[in-house]
């Protein structure tokens, strides 16, 4: 498994520095900076022992750049602003739920947002998962570098060897097809519009939740295929 620490269009480059000494604190050592800002010499000064972090870091124009280039298997983004069941695309798991699952291989992008604006809707709707830190009311939203060392200690004290050896999760590519194939069908069930985009988000959030296997993937592809070729000739007869 390899995990991508993902900072979104960060604002100061003090930040990036702390954020790398969060991650090396838990072993983490992909850091990625989409649109940073630039890097001062503040970075590498807060960064203290993990200035490597900070020098090697991945630098994408888009966050749909580094998605196709790295071959991202599942996009885990994190919230300060949790939905429910009115605000389907804001349906989030805790960082406990999080560390819980994440024992498959893949290429697992961790995305923390803008220091004060977070993630916007379009990047929430790319997330196959969402992850929030319940805090207090009086005052929710946390400072970037706190919410990752939870999140990151959740996933480090979580790691183990998964119980079925070299156990494949299925590819970033495999699970665009799913997906793709899924809504093929939903748009052939006559849903009001708006009803079937939430729909649609709820089956994505689903797929990546699920961190599913490679053989799984096939399998519900080839069912999924079957459906639609159902759907299309029961249509056809009709």
């Amino acid at each position: 498994m390899k995990i991508y620490t993902v900072f979104v269009e960060p604002k100061t480059s003090g930040n990036i520095g702390f954020l790398a000494r969060t991650m090396k604190n838990f072993g983490l050592k992909k850091l990625v900076l989409i649109n940073p800002c630039k890097l001062e010499n503040d970075a590498y000064y807060q960064a203290m022992h993990a200035r490597e972090l900070v020098q090697d870091a991945m630098i994408y124009d888009t966050l749909e750049e580094f998605i196709e280039d790295k071959k991202i298997t599942s996009i885990v983004g994190t919230t300060g602003t949790a939905g429910g069941s009115y605000n389907i695309k804001r349906i989030p798991i805790t960082p406990d739920e999080l560390g819980k699952t994440m024992h498959v291989n893949g290429n697992i992008a961790l995305l923390f947002g803008r220091e004060g604006d977070g993630l916007n809707n379009q990047e929430i709707e790319q997330c196959d998962i969402l992850v929030t830190i319940p805090t207090s009311d009086e005052y929710p939203i946390m400072n970037i570098t706190h919410a990752a060392a939870i999140i990151f200690y959740e996933i480090f004290k979580n790691k183990k060897s998964y119980p079925i050896d070299d156990m494949d999760i299925s590819s970033y590519d495999d699970k665009k097809v799913l997906t793709n194939l899924t809504n093929e069908i939903i748009s052939k069930l006559d849903y009001p519009e708006h009803k079937e985009k939430q729909v649609k988000i709820i089956v994505k959030r689903i797929i990546g939740r699920a961190f599913i296997a490679g053989r799984e993937s096939q399998t519900l592809r080839g069912t999924l295929k079957r459906i639609n070729t159902r759907i299309k000739n029961k249509t056809h007869e009709e």
